[in-house]
């Protein structure tokens, strides 16, 4: 098994609903784990994918079917979205693993 990112593993091949996924457990692990939010983690996980799921909606994307552009839209909105309460740092690391999966992405 080679390097593991929120789940996936690198030296697997990837698919576009793993990446989805893997989003939406970076963002919960960056907005909620750790920062006192975590009282009920089920109901934060859903306010995550919630988020992630209107950025799709809002597109007009498939969130069932996300296409590699799908998600690139969706990490940049997330970015953009968290530049108002996150240190860039925490946002730029988080990035840099979940475009490590999307480079995984054909």
């Amino acid at each position: 098994m080679g390097k593991i990112i929120y789940g996936v593993d690198l030296d697997s091949t990837v698919s576009p609903l793993q990446v989805r996924d893997a989003i939406i457990e970076c963002f919960w692990l960056a907005h909620c784990k750790d920062t006192g939010l975590e009282d009920n983690p089920a109901s934060e996980r859903s306010y995550c994918r919630s988020i992630i799921e209107k950025i799709f909606k809002d597109n007009n994307w498939d969130f069932a079917n996300p296409t590699k552009e799908n998600i690139l839209g969706t990490v940049n909105a997330l970015a953009e979205f968290s530049k108002s309460f996150r240190d860039p740092s925490v946002i730029q690391s988080h990035f840099s693993e979940i475009m490590e999966l999307v480079n995984k992405l054909q």
